[in-house]
């Protein structure tokens, strides 16, 4: 019986239609859609939604607590996602009560849990072991939401915030004498600041990132990093200046950087032991130094015969150091530019080609063998010089020559050009610049804080890729943070550098080394497929919580299923969301899950 209906039923489908019976079916279509219409309310024009934080077009509208920060786009309902029917006899099944996830204990509220104070003390104190990242287990992982202290408020917009902080704000002062733009310009007269040769920057021990603030108005873009301090929290003062910044200690581990990665490195009063563990750290920034980069130092021991009472140090002890670093940069086969006042400048090689040669003398320290240039996630620094990338002649730029700043931002980057990122080419960097320049103008029209001068300072890419996300961005008054999670192709945060882009590893089953509510914009691009079966989306999301400032927001782009998943938890953790379509229209199986985390702080819980 049921092979014979399936038959008449097959048959009675594939007979040809007459003219009358799709007449027929046009017109009940019609009247189906426009009764429809009218039931929803699209015939008639219903006031303008008062909210305007999220402007969506075909938009999946979403309940969400109080405040209501997202714009409906309209009055149509939103469109549900989850499965109405069930097989005959069967009992439905009902969706799993929302878990509300509650605010931590007030002593958390400046909490980075790979860097956690009391946790860092079961760790060795030589060489700050200590102070490196060592991230809680499962068992001590915290499931609470991150809260902003009493009283607190969103850091000024920039630039203003560069010079200016809230009073209740913490930090140390500049290290500069006459300014940290005077002494860049010193700086400037002796290497070349101004024709875009120079555009990423390192500053080791940053303090509160002057020097990083400064060079934002000269084109550069520094990356600063210090270790989490126990009171003034500097690097968390500089990310709410407006300023890149990271958790970061040069104790044992590489830094999280590529090889190859910065034209520029600085230290001034660092407090970095440069001459010590056969020149360990200073062999560290000649891996991440580019073929004819810098490295600038300033205060002790330079100067020191004029300094030397001052800083409280006997002119022997002094210069003990001082003939020591030199050795060092020596063995490294730098070449020191100039000494000039308080501060002296070497140049890395452009190649190896001498320095290889040179081994026959000088044996310590050796080359490095079988071992990843770039690898950068908790591997141990070991005291050998990282190989540039052969040259065939001593002019030649090992690992190709990068464009000056802005050319080399949508130029080919030399990675790609020579084919070491495996399966990339030069047409699908292209396009991958195309699309998001495309993706992030979807975004800025449904996104209304786009258009709000100063509304963004501080962005995450949570997955960077190539750093096209950021790079569609740079005209605006803002900087990208570009992560390339460890767990994906890594290869890639190269080109991020070689675009003259900043960013780091990261896994983001851990903490990012970060203070809490320092970003004011999150992007996540199939971050959670990348995840899936690695670790639980609440542990990400928390950490994305934690990090994100009141009144953020966040862009998560993926699979629609997984995003209704997401959003499921995202409700109970204080966040209002809403589901809207790809930028290539409803279609698209991807779409976007757009969040603004609400304002609450300890004591606001109304709120």
């Amino acid at each position: 019986m049921g092979a014979a209906a399936t038959k008449l039923h097959l048959s009675s489908f594939a007979r040809r239609p007459t003219l009358h019976q799709l007449a027929a079916v046009a017109v009940l279509c019609s009247l189906s859609y426009l009764a429809g219409v009218w039931h929803h309310g699209g015939l008639t024009a219903g006031p303008p939604s008062s909210s305007v934080s999220i402007a969506t077009t075909a938009s999946v509208t979403c309940a969400s607590p109080a405040p209501a920060l997202l714009n409906r786009g309209g009055a149509s309902p939103p469109l549900d996602f989850r499965a109405h029917h069930t097989a005959e006899g069967a009992e439905a099944v009902s969706a799993p009560a929302q878990r509300v996830y509650e605010a931590c204990p007030a002593k958390y509220s400046e909490y980075t849990p790979c860097e956690d104070v009391e946790r860092s003390l079961r760790f060795p104190r030589d060489r700050l072991m200590y102070r490196e990242r060592h991230c809680p287990s499962d068992g001590e992982r915290l499931r609470c939401l991150v809260p902003a202290p009493r009283g607190y408020r969103n850091p000024f917009p920039w630039p203003a915030s560069r010079d200016v902080a809230c009073s209740a704000s913490r930090g140390g002062g500049t290290m500069f004498p006459h300014g940290a733009s005077a002494y860049i310009d010193d700086i400037g007269k002796l290497i070349p600041l101004h024709d875009g040769s120079i555009r990423t920057a390192l500053d080791t021990g940053c303090g509160v990132a002057s020097w990083g603030a400064y060079l934002l108005s000269r084109n550069i873009l520094a990356m600063s990093f210090a270790p989490r301090d126990s009171h003034e929290a500097q690097v968390q003062f500089a990310l709410e200046r407006g300023v890149p910044a990271m958790i970061g200690v040069l104790a044992s581990n590489r830094l999280t950087y590529p090889a190859r990665a910065f034209d520029m490195a600085h230290c001034s009063r660092c407090l970095i032991p440069w001459q010590l563990y056969d020149g360990l750290y200073l062999i560290e920034v000649d891996r991440i130094l580019r073929p004819g980069g810098y490295w600038i130092l300033s205060g002790p021991p330079i100067n020191w015969k004029k300094h030397w009472k001052g800083w409280q140090r006997t002119k022997e002890d002094l210069n003990a150091e001082q003939q020591a670093i030199e050795a060092v940069a020596k063995s490294l086969c730098w070449k020191k530019i100039k000494e000039v006042g308080d501060i002296a400048i070497w140049q890395k090689p452009t190649n190896h080609i001498h320095c290889k040669a040179s081994r026959k003398l000088i044996k310590s320290p050796p080359f490095c063998w079988n071992k990843n240039p770039d690898a950068a996630w908790y591997d141990k620094m070991e005291a050998c010089i990282t190989p540039l990338p052969q040259a065939s002649d001593i002019k030649e730029v090992a690992g190709g020559e990068l464009k000056k700043w802005p050319q080399r931002l949508t130029a080919v980057p030399p990675r790609i050009a020579s084919g070491s990122i495996e399966g990339v080419t030069d047409e699908m960097f292209k396009e991958d610049t195309k699309l998001w320049k495309k993706r992030v103008g979807h975004y800025k029209s449904v996104i209304t804080q786009f258009g709000q001068k100063d509304r963004y300072r501080n962005l995450l890419d949570m997955n960077a890729h190539f750093g096209g996300f950021a790079a569609a961005l740079v005209g605006d008054p803002m900087w990208v943070m570009n992560m390339v999670p460890t767990v994906g192709n890594s290869t890639t945060l190269g080109v991020v550098f070689e675009r003259g882009l900043i960013g780091n590893y990261q896994d983001w089953c851990e903490g990012m080394s970060t203070y809490p509510r320092t970003y004011d914009l999150i992007h996540a691009d199939s971050v959670f497929s990348l995840y899936k079966d690695r670790c639980e989306m609440d542990t990400i999301l928390l950490e994305m919580d934690r990090i994100l400032r009141p009144e953020g927001t966040v862009i998560i782009r993926d699979d629609v299923d997984l995003l209704v998943k997401i959003k499921s938890i995202a409700d109970g953790m204080r966040w209002n969301s809403q589901i809207v379509d790809h930028e290539d229209g409803p279609l698209v199986r991807e779409k976007l899950l757009l969040v603004v985390k609400t304002y609450w702080t300890l004591g606001d819980e109304k709120q």
